[in-house]
């Protein structure tokens, strides 16, 4: 596909995008609208735009990318199953107590339950793990734009990361999670689409029918799903099911993004249906994409394509989008931008609208306010949003001036250290009703947990016997940190109602 083809497409789609927003936020474009929908959403809309929010381009492309491993090939499965368990467990456990609160950020549980600091360290927990994770996110998509499009145009890298954030910007700054709530149930339209047509259009390259796909798949070197032999090994079954299960309960279930959209639900009831129906979604769709990903082996196979490179540096996040552009004809090619576009920007505005909430609920108490949807608060939130996009775009230049991992190994790296001590704060929380923290140390508690976990993580082979963390390095985390708050505990004269 030609690179003014493809721009061509980008500009259309983000056409249609900012012209939803648009008509969404042309009557309602306050405070409530943009934090909360007017608490009007949808379920099953809200279920299904969750899909393009959790899954995000990293899903599209480093997941089927990372499956050519004979350590990984399908492992990513069992880490989904353990996000499966996790999101019913949000369901039962975390939603009811949101909803019983009324909460329009949900780390106002944390000023109620251990105080005003614990609160604020929390909140800012969330806004450095989100912002970090969303650009690591973005990042991969923009690498893509970069190499497939704007090369061709003499464009810069940072001016590609700038146009990609503008766009975001047009569409999310009025109507917030309105426009929100409307534009990813579109893009995760097009995300669920667009891994079903490339199937089909990559099987029909290699002159499969279904069945006939499904057998080389399962003949292949690429599709093995259970890893039970080495448990010292990180793509151990029980660790990335335990893994699955609190990166899930951590990153969804104690994140403001993705719980902001359940919050938006009429009621409780609805939250779970949007639950239930969104986990058997997300698991379907994850065990596609990873089907995806042995097709493209083999077609590289017998085609003799190469996994591109950067920097020297084998990159597998590059292949799909490598025979996508350059070995696919026009319309898988215009199927895969299309699924790629929705599934990363579906991510990234969600995100930065949820980073703005966070920050004028937690910080500026804007939820407070006499009259929030007042145009001088509106202005404010504005000005809000703006900032984050800049710093977004800071975070996009520093993990390309140092990263050489996979995005999806970067992603869960980072969700391990910055969303640790969000899962002690909440769990001390939950389960030492009769306890309160000397508030003071909270801070200093949520810092050393992350740096112990980071020396015993580079150490463990040492100490351990060899043994390798996978994700479950967010339970010893999560672990320290809980450990740390139980340090400096004292009895509560007020047990917890909650």
């Amino acid at each position: 596909m030609q690179p003014l083809t493809i721009l061509l497409i980008i500009v259309i789609y983000f056409g249609v995008l900012i012209a939803i927003s648009n008509i969404v936020s042309r009557k309602d474009s306050g405070n409530d609208a943009f934090f909360k929908a007017n608490k009007n959403s949808k379920w099953y809309l809200v279920a299904f735009g969750m899909i393009g929010t959790a899954l995000s381009g990293v899903t599209f492309i480093s997941v089927p990318g990372q499956v050519g491993s004979p350590d990984i090939q399908f492992k990513y499965f069992q880490f989904v199953l353990g996000n499966a368990i996790g999101f019913i467990l949000i369901a039962k456990v975390l939603l009811p107590l949101y909803y019983r609160m009324n909460l329009t950020s949900i780390y106002g549980y944390i000023e109620q339950r251990l105080g005003v600091v614990s609160y604020k360290t929390a909140a800012t927990i969330f806004l450095i793990s989100r912002t970090i994770g969303s650009a690591a996110r973005l990042y991969l998509v923009v690498l893509v734009l970069q190499r497939y499009v704007f090369d061709s145009f003499g464009v810069p890298f940072w001016t590609t990361v700038m146009i990609s954030l503008g766009l975001i910007f047009a569409y999310t700054y009025r109507g917030g999670l309105k426009t929100i709530i409307i534009t990813d149930t579109l893009q995760t339209l097009f995300l669920v689409s667009s891994v079903i047509f490339t199937i089909y259009f990559i099987c029909n390259s290699l002159d499969y029918n279904i069945p006939q796909a499904f057998e080389a798949v399962k003949k292949s070197n690429y599709s093995k799903i259970f890893f039970y032999e080495d448990w010292l090994k990180s793509n151990h079954f029980f660790k990335q099911i335990l893994g699955g299960i609190f990166v899930t309960i951590a990153m969804v279930g104690l994140d403001q993004d993705l719980m902001q959209k359940n919050l938006s639900c009429k009621n409780i009831g609805e939250a779970q249906k949007n639950m239930y129906t969104f986990t058997g979604i997300f698991v379907v769709i994850n065990l596609f994409f990873l089907s995806v990903g042995a097709l493209l082996y083999l077609y590289a196979e017998q085609n003799g394509i190469a996994i591109p490179m950067k920097n020297g540096v084998v990159k597998t996040d590059l292949l799909f989008p490598e025979i996508a552009f350059n070995h696919l004809t026009l319309i898988p090619s215009v199927v895969f931008l299309l699924g790629l576009t929705a599934a990363t920007f579906a991510t990234t505005d969600s995100a930065l609208t949820a980073l703005t909430t966070s920050f004028c609920v937690d910080f500026l108490g804007m939820d407070k306010a006499e009259n929030p949807n007042d145009k001088k608060i509106v202005r404010q939130r504005h000005a809000v949003h703006i900032g984050f996009s800049a710093l977004m775009f800071v975070v996009i230049l520093l993990i390309n001036w140092f990263n050489s991992d996979a995005v999806v190994g970067l992603i869960f790296k980072i969700a391990a250290y910055t969303y640790g001590p969000l899962l002690g704060l909440y769990g001390f929380g939950l389960f030492v009703k009769s306890k309160t923290v000397n508030e003071k140390f909270v801070p200093l508690i949520c810092i050393l947990a992350p740096a112990i976990t980071f020396i015993i993580s580079s150490y463990s082979a040492e100490i351990f016997g060899n043994y390798q963390f996978a994700e479950e390095l967010i339970l010893l985390n999560g672990g320290l940190t809980f450990i740390g708050l139980l340090t400096i505990s004292r009895k509560s004269e007020n047990v917890a109602a909650f």
